[in-house]
């Protein structure tokens, strides 16, 4: 019985020997703000290679040691790990401290050889036990066929699928069609706004151009009646009615201008409308039939409504010699003429 908790206490020393060495803090040991230029700096590298030698130490592999190599690793931690407390524990005030240190960062520059021999051995056994390849290739193959399996069951989904993914890719390309009409509508819907704030600015012109040309002729009633107007003789007369019919018709001509301008531009507003309208519902004109000819007679006309020129209002010639969409009837008679 003693001799079993005697084992049980060297197992749980070992293990915490081991697990002191794996996890201490290296950047402890330089201690530059205590000791200045006596400091520790050279003792990190070697000390984190020392490290990383118990880290290859699997905690796992202690419960398979015997005695021997359970007091093996006990005491090489131990040792190595007062060489880390030396380093903390390391004052100025000691004797011969400049000594002291060098002594003590040659100690553990050579540790990492003194620590390697006696365990390698027992890495070595650490990272064949971890490394259980018998295992691995068993989860390896279970791994493979959980893949095929998964593999071979998407295929089936897809297989049924098939059908539905494919009418979800035309219900898909459907909606990227009209969503791809309605972003050219937009355009059109620009200019016809744009055309609508100028032509309400024309006709905001027109309207007090109009007020003006109305008390300018009020006015004129009353000008010859005006002292320093009032013509002396017949030269005088003629002088004052040329003036006021210049002043009239050129207020009159900006009138014209004016309302002219308010009327094409009130026109080009209403044709991008119409415009920006035939591009958002002939979509759903060749959605309604099934019928080709019927589907080309309504692209037809609402290309022609879009692409072709169209009064502006601003030209006094408003015939267009640009060719016209085919009429419905010339378009329903082509494929029986064709036959």
């Amino acid at each position: 019985m003693a001799e079993e908790e005697k084992i049980t206490t060297l197992f749980d020393k070992t293990k915490e020997a081991l697990v002191e060495m794996q996890s201490f803090d290296v950047e402890t040991l330089p201690r530059e703000k205590d000791l200045g230029q006596l400091n520790f700096h050279n003792a990190k590298e070697p000390a984190e290679k020392l490290i990383s030698l118990y880290n290859q130490l699997s905690l796992s592999i202690l419960e398979d040691l015997p005695d021997a190599h359970l007091q093996t690793i006990k005491t090489r931690a131990d040792a190595d790990l007062q060489l880390f407390q030396n380093i903390l524990n390391f004052t100025l005030e000691q004797n011969n401290a400049h000594g002291e240190k060098n002594n003590i960062i040659t100690s553990l520059k050579t540790r990492y050889q003194e620590s390697f021999e006696p365990l390698y051995p027992l890495i070595s056994y650490s990272t064949s036990k971890s490394a259980d390849f018998k295992r691995l290739e068993k989860e390896a193959r279970e791994s493979v066929q959980n893949i095929l399996g998964e593999s071979n069951t998407l295929r089936e989904n897809l297989e049924s699928n098939k059908d539905e993914a494919s009418q979800i890719l035309t219900d898909i390309r459907k909606v990227a069609a009209e969503h791809g009409v309605t972003q050219q509508a937009i355009y059109y819907m620009e200019e016809s706004e744009k055309y609508d704030e100028l032509s309400d600015d024309w006709q905001s012109k027109t309207i007090k151009i109009s007020i003006g040309l109305g008390l300018f002729a009020v006015l004129s009633l009353f000008l010859h009646k005006i002292p320093f107007m009032k013509p002396i003789d017949f030269y005088d007369t003629i002088q004052l009615a040329v003036s006021k019919i210049l002043i009239f018709g050129v207020i009159s001509y900006m009138l014209y201008l004016s309302a002219r301008n308010f009327l094409s531009y009130r026109h080009n507003a209403i044709v991008n409308k119409h415009r920006h309208n035939a591009l958002l519902t002939y979509k759903s004109l060749v959605d309604a039939t099934d019928n080709r000819e019927i589907s080309d007679i309504v692209l037809t006309h609402a290309s022609s409504c879009i692409y072709s020129p169209q009064p502006t209002g601003f030209s006094k010639d408003q015939s267009l010699n640009s060719p016209t969409a085919k009429s419905v009837v010339e378009l329903l008679t082509k494929p029986m003429n064709a036959e």
